[in-house]
């Protein structure tokens, strides 16, 4: 099953999002992620993050969303995790 995990960082966590996105890439490295990114706000920065993974079930994608080095560091204000049904792009 996919699962789109929506993420907004908090607004004064730019240089946390920094330090951490080495790690947060090592960590996606070990999922079957379908794709992912950073959210951008208007001026470019990143403010965010949207990653659509595989995953088992709801429970097992809330745990990949809630290991993710971003998460642990306290990077996030709000994360929505929705199941999806991809049609397009895939």
């Amino acid at each position: 099953m996919h699962f789109v995990i929506h993420a907004i960082d908090r607004t004064d966590a730019g240089s946390l999002r920094v330090r951490t996105r080495p790690a947060h890439l090592d960590y996606l490295g070990g999922f079957d992620v379908t794709f992912g990114g950073p959210m951008l706000d208007d001026d470019g920065a990143m403010c965010g993050s949207l990653i659509v993974v595989q995953a088992e079930d709801r429970a097992a994608a809330e745990a990949f969303a809630a290991g993710d080095p971003y998460a642990l560091a306290g990077l996030f204000e709000t994360v929505t995790i929705t199941a999806m049904k991809p049609v397009l792009g895939v």
